[in-house]
């Protein structure tokens, strides 16, 4: 009876907590098309039913997420306005902006852990280098001269590429480009020697022979990959890097609201039409509690925060 008492409070509580009837708008911070705004939507369809309301996908791109997130950490903290993010806003970009409205940790609640995605550093097929080594030993030969590309500053997948030359001693060339698909152009093409490239984006030209895969970021090998050795076997600690998707809603939201998001979002992930999606776009879904968000992102947050400040890398 005790125990009964106990979890009807707490539903009670969840209930009270949560604005019935009303929408809920889903900042994405990036522009629309992208793997964030297409998985975004897809689990925002889900939710309708759940949640009892309608979840309107509002796209505010720009300065390398961090309008978004603005947007959401001056939002009133009742559930009806949540942030569908990833690691480069809340982990990355706040110590290569200078002074921002809001504070990338205190200002926002942690709800659930969408998804992670690994990375492949590639080569093109015509470049000499066979392994991880060579291609540092090359750098190292030749300091400045091996370009790599990235989807742009203050992205993942230069945050990589710097890890690299912290990690190897080596010197490289960064160039960044106006998203990863050029990027990875440009790699195929030659015009820069290497990239730390999403898998999913990178797998199709791997099987095709236009790119060799030297190393993947993840803690084990790809299952779509399984003769690629990882970084930490390539002899690199501390190398795994897995880009994140997540969902955080402004600071101050009540706990009940939080709850009631972890469980419908965690539910609406395990769906078919989700699980299908996300399996297209390469990322492995997660899910999980929210303090378990928290570990992560204030663990990244404090990981790239050092390599930045030890690099000098600015905006």
């Amino acid at each position: 009876m005790l125990a009964a008492g106990t979890a009807g409070a707490r539903a009670a509580s969840g209930a009270e907590a949560w604005p019935a009837g009303r929408p809920i708008t889903w900042v994405v911070p990036y522009p629309p098309g992208g793997s964030t705004d297409v998985l975004g939507r897809s689990i925002a369809q889900q939710l309708n039913g759940p949640l009892g309301t309608t979840v309107i996908v509002e796209n505010r791109p720009g300065a390398t997420g961090t309008i978004g997130a603005a947007l959401v950490a001056r939002a009133t903290p009742d559930g009806l306005t949540l942030l569908g993010t990833s690691i480069g806003p809340q982990a990355i970009a706040p110590h290569m902006m200078g002074k921002l409205p809001y504070d990338p940790v205190a200002s926002f609640a942690p709800v659930i852990t969408i998804g992670t995605i690994p990375h492949v550093l590639v080569v093109a097929a015509r470049q000499p280098y066979s392994s991880v080594r060579a291609l540092v030993e090359a750098a190292l030969a030749a300091p400045g001269t091996l370009a790599f590309a990235s989807g742009g500053t203050g992205t993942i997948l230069q945050m990589q590429g710097e890890l690299l030359q912290q990690q190897s001693g080596a010197r490289f060339l960064h160039v960044p480009y106006k998203g990863d698909t050029p990027a990875l152009q440009d790699t195929l093409g030659g015009q820069v020697q290497f990239m730390f490239a999403p898998a999913a984006a990178a797998l199709p030209h791997v099987q095709s022979g236009a790119l060799r895969a030297l190393a993947v970021t993840s803690a084990a090998r790809l299952s779509a990959l399984p003769d690629t050795p990882t970084m930490t076997e390539e002899g690199y600690k501390d190398f795994v890097v897995e880009q994140w998707q997540a969902v955080f809603a402004p600071a101050g939201t009540p706990g009940g609201v939080i709850e009631r998001l972890n469980a419908a979002i965690g539910a609406a992930i395990r769906t078919p039409a989700v699980a299908e999606l996300a399996d297209k776009l390469g990322i492995t879904l997660a899910g999980g509690s929210p303090q378990q968000l928290d570990a992560l992102r204030r663990a990244d947050y404090d990981k790239w925060g050092r390599l930045i400040r030890d690099a000098h890398i600015k905006a």
